[in-house]
């Protein structure tokens, strides 16, 4: 029956992150630094909401769109944030996540043959579904320039065969941003062509050092604009699978459409949970979780150069990406070994684009004390392990 499969599955794999993840049911004393999954529970007002709609009976299909009051909670909170206007009822569709999202713009846009401009390190989850579109990854190597793209690296790839640059900042699997002078000068480069531009930021409201700039602050590329966020990370409500796409009348309305065959709509208990993320979490219970994770980024850090690693103090996201490599070149090999000698679990840099080979990808959204343990096994692992 092999002949029979879509051509593109069979070199799609199980990604590093669940490979190791995975592992760890094999080891009962593990600790496990893989997922970037909050240790913290999702607050009391989201859960109340989303039993609520249960205990109320509404479980039935919403608009495809999502809630209306959803979208414009979105609405409002994007204004408020960046000055920006997205209409609710037009230029919002709410999504099962992020990653539905990525996936149902990147049908919506791709063909056969197209290349799409990707800056690695780069999360693992993107590659596979512009694979599986039959369109080829072009990557710019940002190991050389501070681990983010310049707009000089992304204007020479760019070909008659480009037809978009995805970005995710802050990154995973580093945990840099983009500053507004790099978004700026990107925009320059990609506003009079015809490509379109993907943001991936997730990670938006995760971020330690100074403000998130969005490329939707640039009114001038909004017409090939697709911005993507939710609420996984910046509300521990991963499972939930709440995600939003931000664009055009017109590309929200193609991308709704491949999302109506894909989903139909995201959970109905889900979109009610959203709405009291939006409107009944405080502020103050949000900036306490982005402070421990402050905390335990910083704690990690000092652990990891103590050890005589190389990294890049992370400014986002829940990640840090040490480099390993007078250790190893094999960064799967080394976390094979790490978790089979010392039962604990990180993701190699490899499975983030072979640019991320000679690193190893640690979470920090684990609690402080399984930091603690994680940094001790780490630095008896490295007092024995041998390139």
């Amino acid at each position: 029956m092999e002949k029979q499969l879509n051509n593109n599955i069979q070199n799609i794999e199980v990604p590093g992150t669940r490979q190791f993840s995975n592992k760890v049911d094999q080891y009962p004393d593990s600790v496990d630094l893989t997922l970037g999954q909050s240790g913290f529970d999702t607050p009391e007002p989201i859960r109340k909401a989303m039993v609520d709609a249960i205990n109320n009976n509404k479980l039935r299909y919403t608009h495809n769109r999502g809630l209306l009051e959803l979208r414009q909670v979105i609405s409002d909170y994007i204004f408020d944030r960046f000055n920006v206007r997205y209409s609710p009822e037009e230029e919002i569709v709410v999504m099962t996540g992020g990653s539905e999202a990525i996936d149902n713009i990147l049908r919506t846009i791709l063909n056969p043959g197209d290349e799409v401009i990707l800056p690695a390190p780069s999360y693992l989850g993107y590659e596979p579904i512009i694979k599986l579109c039959g369109a080829k990854v072009v990557y710019v190597d940002t190991t050389k320039t501070d681990l983010v793209p310049t707009a000089d690296s992304i204007k020479e790839k760019i070909t008659d065969k480009t037809k978009a640059v995805l970005f995710n900042y802050p990154t995973n699997p580093t945990g840099t941003s983009l500053s507004y002078e790099n978004i700026k000068e990107i925009v320059e480069v990609l506003k009079d062509k015809d490509i379109f531009i993907v943001t991936d930021e997730i990670y938006s409201d995760n971020v330690y050092e100074g403000k998130h700039h969005s490329f939707m602050e640039f009114e001038e590329i909004r017409n090939k604009l697709f911005v993507v966020n939710g609420l996984s990370k910046s509300h521990a409500m991963t499972g939930a699978r709440i995600g939003y796409i931000l664009s055009t009348p017109e590309l929200s309305d193609l991308v709704n459409t491949v999302h109506l065959y894909n989903t139909i709509c995201a959970s109905t208990p889900s979109q009610y949970g959203a709405i009291a993320a939006f409107r009944d979490v405080p502020k103050e219970d949000l900036e306490a979780m982005n402070d421990a994770y402050k905390t335990r980024r910083d704690y990690l850090f000092d652990r990891l150069t103590g050890m005589g690693l190389p990294v890049e103090k992370p400014t986002g996201a829940f990640y840090i990406f040490p480099d390993i490599s007078e250790y190893s070149n094999d960064s799967f090999q080394f976390c094979l070994d790490l978790i089979e000698q010392e039962q604990l679990a990180v993701v190699p840099g490899a499975s983030f684009s072979p640019y991320g080979e000679g690193h190893i990808r640690l979470s920090f959204a684990a609690t402080m004390e399984e930091l603690v343990e994680a940094c001790n096994r780490l630095e008896n692992f490295l007092k024995n392990y041998k390139k």
